[in-house]
């Protein structure tokens, strides 16, 4: 079992034995608002690089995987 199916294991055994209504309403909160926890912590000059990343995506301005990695090789 790597670390990350360690580490999920335990999370799911620490959350079956939470009987607390706060902590379970806490936790789920968490789960339908993960997408905005971050996101209102960054500056706005880092959200604005994101967004113009999600816009050259959205417009087919990107460059593959393996491209990049090719061009990198060297160095990896």
């Amino acid at each position: 079992m790597n670390t990350l199916q360690t580490d999920k294991k335990e999370l799911l055994d620490w959350i079956e034995g939470i009987e607390d209504p706060e902590v379970l309403k806490d936790l789920k909160s968490i789960k339908e608002n993960q997408d905005s926890i971050y996101w209102d912590d960054l500056s706005d000059d880092v959200k604005e690089g994101i967004e113009k990343g999600r816009k050259d995506a959205k417009e087919g301005r990107i460059t593959p995987h393996e491209e990049v990695r090719k061009s990198y090789e060297k160095w990896l």
